[in-house]
């Protein structure tokens, strides 16, 4: 049932806005749709997506309902600098990904899922790893929007939670099912103005009918010293710090940002990042300063969920006519990202399940495009049972993000490193995994030798964070050096300190033990790898010949060199 407190739509309306809003973007995505659908247009609309297409794309996936809600909360609990560390980290996120985007396609022009190019790179088991993260963070993805959905929908109608929920998961399959990927950019287009023009209304209008700079002057009072300030310590390291380094390792594991990557005409990958990175972090700081104005102005979260904040706020100061507006912007944020996770789960399932494990190179490309939309369904159906579980979008975003952190290095070094093997990759994965978990959840005691060994090793992933953000722009020079100072300048504040920031000290484990393993492990290596070899190995599934030895098997160093000698 909905909450009293919030104004209510007629249910008529809602089923009117909820019905154009699907309606439209079905209309939209059959006009595209083909009698012969191709595979990998299906999957990456084959790698020639222009700059404006793309652009729209990358921000209205990464704008999604769980950007705005963690946005506010983050206003809400840690008063002003707190939306300007969701907003800026999570900008920087879309940035930090391009240099090293870069590469990804030049070794790889025709790759499908980043887990395919560590298929060609090392095998089945580096492959499955990063696939399997991927499709769990995706399953959470489609989870959260769905809850989002269903929960603005109950709060805003007479109508209950589960409408929502089902509204919205079936509107998006409808138009994702047939064309995939392609379905989800075209769409992207319309929502992505839909979400920035709302959003430029809404945010102003709430301010000014709240009480605008009067109720900022009065409610002043209410924020405590740490609220109050730009620099607030205990919003960088409960906050700040935490998902910062989760959304690095967003950038990296993120399959939905991957397939974007991959669909961009490679030229337009840097001017297409750029603009994304400047839409998210204005549009979310903007959302999350709302958050900061419910403190302000003294309002409780309906229920104690902070996950109320933004539809509670624009109940209460927006009139009828720009709830339906800010309906409708929510629904369009929620849906291009769920879409988004439709579209990178069939990826998933049609290359690195089906094409790489199953048929072992040997596709029957109608076999695949159906691999591709059942993987639709059932991922649907899996989001609306998950949804019923109303998790914290925040928590769960940055502990998804920062578990993700353990493949960063491993997958990063990949790329540029020759010596590189599947063994460091996945026992490097495997450890860091375990650390972070022991230490997220304190499953021994945090103190004495225990703690200083994750402190070291948290220092250690501090440095690797820097070190890899300098080296995607400046080159490994620089990002060596920033790496090994940042450490050094580090350690005599992080020892004996981050023991007390469980959250903080767990994401800088899982990149500081994956580095510390792989780099170990790949000095010892004996491998030499051509990365010539990944653009011969990953090619567009309509152009594949029969498969060859490494195609099944994995690299083969050995049997590569051979070939090249005889030709």
């Amino acid at each position: 049932m909905a909450d009293p407190s919030f104004y209510q739509l007629q249910t008529p309306t809602v089923l009117l806005l909820l019905i154009a809003f699907y309606g439209g973007t079905f209309l939209m995505s059959r006009r595209i749709a083909l009698k012969d659908e191709n595979v990998d247009g299906y999957m990456t609309s084959n790698g020639a997506i222009g700059f404006g297409v793309s652009a729209a794309s990358m921000t209205a996936t990464w704008i999604w309902a769980a950007s705005f809600y963690a946005a506010a909360t983050s206003g809400y609990k840690y008063g002003i600098s707190g939306p300007i560390h969701y907003g800026l980290w999570g900008a920087l996120m879309i940035l930090f990904i391009y240099p090293f985007g870069r590469r990804f396609r030049e070794v790889a022009p025709e790759a499908h899922t980043l887990a395919e190019i560590m298929h060609a790179r090392h095998g089945r088991s580096s492959q499955l790893i990063l696939a399997g993260s991927n499709i769990a963070g995706s399953v959470i993805s489609l989870m959260a929007n769905f809850t989002a959905a269903g929960a603005l929908v109950a709060m805003l109608s007479p109508l209950d939670f589960v409408h929502g929920v089902l509204i919205a998961g079936i509107g998006t399959l409808s138009y994702t099912l047939w064309s995939g990927f392609r379905a989800s950019i075209m769409t992207d287009v319309a929502q992505v103005a839909a979400m920035l023009g709302a959003a430029a209304l809404i945010i102003p209008l709430v301010f000014f009918n709240a009480g605008g700079i009067e109720a900022v002057s009065q409610g002043w009072d209410r924020l405590s010293a740490e609220q109050a300030s730009m620099f607030s310590k205990t919003a960088f390291l409960e906050q700040g710090a935490p998902y910062f380094v989760a959304v690095l390792a967003y950038a990296i594991g993120n399959q939905t940002i991957a397939q974007r990557l991959f669909a961009v005409r490679e030229d337009l990958i840097k001017p297409t990042f750029l603009a994304a990175t400047v839409s998210y972090g204005a549009t979310v700081i903007g959302l999350g300063m709302l958050g900061v104005v419910a403190l302000m102005v003294g309002m409780e979260p309906a229920g104690g969920d902070h996950n109320n904040l933004i539809p509670q706020m624009a109940s209460s100061y927006l009139g009828p006519v720009m709830i339906g507006v800010f309906f409708i912007m929510v629904i369009g944020s929620l849906s291009s990202t769920a879409d988004s996770d439709l579209a990178a789960l069939s990826a998933i399932m049609m290359t690195d399940i089906y094409g790489k494990n199953i048929a072992k190179g040997r596709v029957n490309p109608a076999t695949m495009l159906w691999v591709g939309r059942i993987t639709m369904i059932v991922a649907t159906t899996a989001g609306l049972l998950f949804a019923s579980f109303r998790i914290d979008i925040l928590s769960l975003l940055v502990f998804v993000g920062a578990l993700w952190g353990s493949i960063v290095f491993p997958v990063i070094a990949s790329f540029y490193w020759k010596k590189v093997n599947n063994r460091a990759f996945t026992t490097a994965v495997a450890v860091s995994v375990t650390a972070f978990i022991v230490a997220r959840f304190q499953l021994v005691p945090i103190e004495g030798l225990v703690a200083l060994v994750l402190e070291l090793f948290a220092t250690v992933g501090a440095g690797v964070v820097l070190g890899l953000m300098a080296f995607g722009f400046f080159g490994k020079r620089v990002g060596l050096g920033v790496g090994v100072l940042a450490t050094l300048a580090l350690a005599p504040f992080t020892l004996g300190f981050l023991r007390d920031y469980p959250v903080l000290l767990s994401s800088l484990n899982a990149y500081g033990v994956s580095t510390v393993v792989c780099s170990l492990l790949s000095f010892r290596s004996r491998e030499d790898f051509d990365f010539a070899l990944l653009g011969r190995r990953v090619r567009n599934f309509d152009q594949e010949q029969a498969p060859t030895a490494d195609d099944m098997q994995g690299p083969a160093p050995a049997l590569d060199a051979a070939r090249e000698a005889t030709r």
